[in-house]
């Protein structure tokens, strides 16, 4: 796996758009954990794998009517209270669009990230790592495969200039 991804790459590989990845780091909700900005401009955003299952967590919420802060105060929740380096991909998240709770995939258990609400939709976290997953492996194919081709056509050329000099 690649050592970091830019903010093009985590809007491609999430559909977050560039404001969001800004405003999202600029109010501490999702940081790039590689390197951050620190609030300076023209420093590169650097993005992590976990971080891009983060964003399209975070994206997945919001898009099914979760309002910025309780998805804070949700994923806070998380950061805090999962084990996120070793079992990211065993958690699934439930909401009715006023409250998340957190289910352990290996036991059943179910938190309430906010202490109230009723359960209404999953949003399984396995499946996001999985389909980003996907997306970085088939992106990492086509670059390879583009730059062999580059390396195809160099070669080529090189040989017709050296045929005709």
């Amino acid at each position: 796996m690649r050592e970091g991804f830019t903010a093009q790459q985590a809007q491609t590989f999430t559909g977050c758009t560039h404001h969001q990845l800004r405003y999202w780091d600029r109010v501490g909700l999702v940081i790039p954990t590689i390197q951050g900005t620190g609030g300076r401009p023209g420093v590169r955003r650097l993005y992590s794998f976990r971080d891009l299952v983060a964003l399209r967590v975070v994206k997945s919420l919001l898009d099914n009517g979760m309002s910025l802060q309780r998805v804070r105060r949700a994923w806070d929740y998380l950061r805090r209270n999962a084990d996120m380096d070793s079992h990211l991909a065993e958690v699934r998240l439930v909401t009715d669009g006023q409250t998340i709770f957190r289910i352990s995939r290996d036991n059943g258990e179910m938190l309430d990230a906010l202490r109230d609400g009723q359960l209404a939709f999953f949003v399984a976290i396995d499946e996001i790592t999985r389909t980003v997953e996907d997306d970085v492996t088939r992106f990492e194919l086509d670059r390879s495969n583009f730059l062999e081709m580059l390396r195809r056509v160099e070669d080529d050329v090189a040989e017709e200039m050296s045929a005709e000099g």
